[in-house]
């Protein structure tokens, strides 16, 4: 193991080595691991910015095939370009209370240019696509029998959330059919509201963390009303469950501190949530 792995190892209640195996699926080099012959359902995760580069990702894979029920894939959407590791160490370091102020903030600025640079590669147009041809190719390459779920962390539960826009949707065999069956969402970054959110086609369920300085929780509030709105003018809508953690700091599902007894929490139940999610829709 690399030695300066040590502390993405360390910021998940997963600590050791990745079981699963990198291989290409649909074209993009995909973690896979669980169960290959009979799985209950398909798991796909679009990760943090860190991709398959950050072990903490790899981690909540095995974590989710742990039960044997699940195959579950871990694409590189990225394809091969995540953010450096070095911005994760400075924007979401596992134990925060060793930061100081003034590290943090100098680390951000000398990180800014290159961070600006990879969301000029990664705009949203090419990133749907990226995505979304996935979601298709396994979708058609899936047994109508067997259902696909996507879990998707900061940057990834965007376009999580995305895949189930109605917009989105895709032609097979004469029907008209979402890209998944339903979605989880864990302090999904960048949202544009109501667009992101408005035209849901499947459940969805969305943990956010109650001091995010990423993901404001007022877009919890901002959700429910724009899903208020659709339902008053007799929209029928599928069932959306949000979360609240606490603390729930940036990066919680994924980089949360296991030493702090309520950081652990948040990783553990956040695991939960969307196991329990899939269990009941998939």
């Amino acid at each position: 193991m690399d030695p300066s792995c040590h502390e993405c190892i360390k910021g998940t209640v997963h600590e050791g080595q990745p079981q699963g195996k990198e291989e290409t699926i649909h074209g993009l080099n995909t973690y896979v691991i669980g169960n290959r012959t009979n799985p209950r359902g398909i798991i796909v995760l679009y990760s943090d910015i860190f991709g398959l580069a950050l072990p903490n990702n790899k981690l909540i894979a095995d974590a989710y095939a742990k039960s044997g029920e699940w195959l579950v894939y871990l694409p590189d959407f990225f394809k091969g370009d995540p953010v450096p590791l070095s911005f994760a160490d400075v924007a979401i370091p596992v134990d925060a209370t060793k930061q100081s102020t003034f590290a943090k903030y100098t680390g951000l600025l000398a990180s800014a240019p290159t961070f600006i640079m990879w969301l000029f590669r990664h705009k949203q147009g090419p990133t749907d696509k990226i995505c979304f041809d996935f979601l298709e190719a396994l979708k058609r390459a899936t047994p109508k029998t067997q259902k696909i779920g996507i879990a998707g962390f900061c940057w990834g539960g965007r376009y999580a959330i995305r895949a189930a826009l109605d917009c989105n949707q895709i032609e097979l065999d004469g029907e008209t059919v979402p890209l998944v069956d339903a979605v989880a969402a864990l302090h999904p970054s960048n949202l544009s509201l109501p667009d992101d959110i408005e035209n849901v086609t499947v459940p969805v369920t969305i943990g956010w963390g109650l001091e995010d300085e990423g993901v404001s929780i007022k877009q919890k509030s901002q959700v429910e009303e724009i899903h208020a709105r659709a339902k008053e003018a007799g929209k029928q809508l599928p069932e959306v469950v949000h979360k609240v953690y606490t603390p729930g700091r940036h990066g919680f599902a994924v980089r949360g501190n296991p030493d702090d007894p309520l950081e652990r929490a948040c990783l553990e139940d956040s695991i939960t949530q969307v196991l329990d999610w899939f269990t009941r829709w998939l």
